[in-house]
């Protein structure tokens, strides 16, 4: 089946019997236009019968700037608190006359997307190419890469997933616990938020003098979450930082089926505070990131990037806390 053409302009002013023009006069609103209602009321039923929605390009055009803010997600699951965090994002730009365009990682290239939809700022979480980020910001628009990079880019997500990190092990240590593991997700796509976590937990094992924590890979698996519980009971370990949440209660699964119990036998703690960390077998002690407060950093860093320094609002409170429930 052939690909059906996107209405134009052109279109609706055969649909109305007038000028492009006077469609682009009416549409725009433009001042001191000699235009009867009645032609305006036929260019707007024309608008309605066709769907014809301005493109983002002329739009810009027409504004003389953009109003788009385009969120780049990677191609992975997205849970609870990657859905709230968008959910965040978008509202908060929203309020101040932005409208966020969300695009999961696909196959098409991030520099025709880009040109399509002329934005004015970018917020990636998928990996986008070092040279796509300068056409971006040689065109003017404004790039948030939430990892940072050597180019000195707004290190949003790093500090924060470091922090989380770090504040797992702080618990186990108050806890008395001194030989720890680390629960790490099977699937690779999950590296970019693995890596700076794992990072906060090794660096909190060195400030408090204790081995770097084993690490062993925890499939959504209970016969596997058994195995790794088994071997870490076997090295010694005592309780192990999760990933999230959804790792830490498959870990928990996998002790009941190795016929051992948290927290008398390992310890878990999880990242996130999703819904279902209450109604784990035991409820799971778990830290809690706060996505309203991690969205307002990122709408602070766009709006500041925008130049609207009149709509950044005060510096939000630490953006993740401790919950603690029976398993750790």
């Amino acid at each position: 089946m052939a690909k059906a053409r996107r209405v134009t302009s052109i279109d609706v002013a055969k649909e109305a019997g007038v000028s492009q023009t006077t469609v682009s006069y009416v549409l725009n609103n433009v001042p001191h236009q000699k235009i009867s209602e009645e032609t305006r009321q036929r260019i707007f039923a024309a608008v309605e019968k066709l769907g014809y929605t301005p493109s983002a390009a002329a739009r810009t055009l027409r504004l003389g700037r953009s109003d788009i803010v385009l969120l780049l997600m990677p191609d992975l699951p997205l849970g609870s608190t990657a859905i709230e965090l968008i959910e965040y994002l978008t509202a908060g730009l929203e309020r101040h006359g932005l409208s966020v365009v969300t695009r999961i990682e696909s196959g098409r290239t991030v520099a025709t997307l880009w040109k399509d939809l002329a934005p004015a700022a970018v917020v990636s979480f998928a990996p986008v190419a070092k040279q796509h980020r300068a056409d971006m910001r040689a065109a003017g628009t404004y790039v948030v890469n939430v990892w940072g990079d050597s180019d000195g880019e707004p290190n949003v997500m790093t500090r924060g997933q470091v922090r989380v990190g770090r504040m797992q092990i702080e618990h186990l240590v108050a806890q008395g616990h001194v030989r720890v593991g680390y629960a790490a997700p099977a699937d690779a796509r999950m590296r970019a938020f693995l890596d700076p976590r794992l990072e906060g937990v090794r660096q909190g094992c060195a400030d408090h003098g204790l081995a770097s924590p084993s690490v062993r890979e925890v499939a959504l698996d209970t016969e596997a979450a058994a195995a790794a519980a088994r071997a870490w009971r076997e090295e010694g370990v005592t309780a192990v930082c999760a990933f999230n949440d959804e790792v830490a209660i498959a870990l928990l699964a996998g002790l009941r089926a190795a016929g051992l119990a948290a927290p008398a036998d390992l310890a878990v703690i999880g990242v996130d505070d999703t819904p279902m960390a209450r109604f784990a077998e035991p409820p799971l002690t778990t830290i809690n990131q706060h996505m309203e407060a991690v969205a307002a950093e990122l709408a602070d860093t766009v709006l500041t990037g925008l130049e609207r320094p009149d709509a950044r609002r005060p510096a939000p409170p630490e953006s993740a806390t401790l919950v603690i429930r029976r398993s750790a």
